[in-house]
């Protein structure tokens, strides 16, 4: 019986796109747009930062210091943040099933910057009983440590969750724990696969 929902966020319940970071940054530094995002989010200092590794003022200086970024950090925060966009119909369903009475999780790879923009900019953030972020716990998925950390915070094990997910190595991450999950590649096969498991009948 399924007892508790956990939700990915990027490309689940937002969507993102760091190119409109890369050409903001670009305009105040000395690297073209493909370059610094390449740089952004491709070197270890991003997964450092996603990890917890690193604090986001050495996020901000090592970002800085790699691509002659002039700016504040605060000018960088909100042009490093300002890359999502909400993704309805499943912010919708994720209202709906937790007004249904099944409690509801964030269970992300992120950092501190991007979950202040969606804190600031998306109310729905608010709308869930936890948030297990990487950052957090010095641990990203498909990492089990991850994974454990939503079962102590949840009281829940294996079939007890439902685990929506967009990338195939998180999900199996959860599925070999017993979880139940979904792999989320469009909103109607999502939606599909949750009034199969009679979550969304009358």
């Amino acid at each position: 019986m399924i007892k508790t929902l956990v939700f990915d966020l990027g490309k689940v319940l937002v969507d993102f796109d760091y190119s409109i970071a890369g050409r903001r940054l670009a305009e105040s530094s000395d690297m073209k747009p493909d370059d610094l995002l390449r740089f952004l989010i491709k070197t270890p200092l991003f997964v450092e930062y996603e990890t917890g590794l690193i604090t986001s003022e050495q996020f901000f200086e090592g970002v800085r210091s790699g691509t002659g970024f002039r700016g504040s950090m605060a000018e960088f925060a909100g042009m490093f943040g300002d890359i999502f966009t909400e993704i309805p119909e499943m912010v919708r369903l994720q209202a709906t099933l937790r007004k249904r009475g099944l409690p509801v999780y964030a269970f992300s790879n992120t950092n501190e910057m991007s979950i202040e923009y969606i804190r600031q900019h998306f109310p729905f953030y608010t709308n869930f009983d936890g948030h297990i972020l990487s950052y957090e716990h010095k641990a990203m998925k498909p990492n089990a440590k991850l994974y454990e950390v939503v079962e102590r915070i949840s009281g829940c094990k294996g079939a007890e969750i439902l685990y929506l997910d967009d990338r195939p190595e998180n999900v199996d991450g959860g599925v070999a724990r017993g979880w139940q999950a979904i792999l989320h590649e469009t909103t109607e096969k999502t939606l599909a696969q949750i009034k199969s498991l009679g979550l969304l009948n009358e």
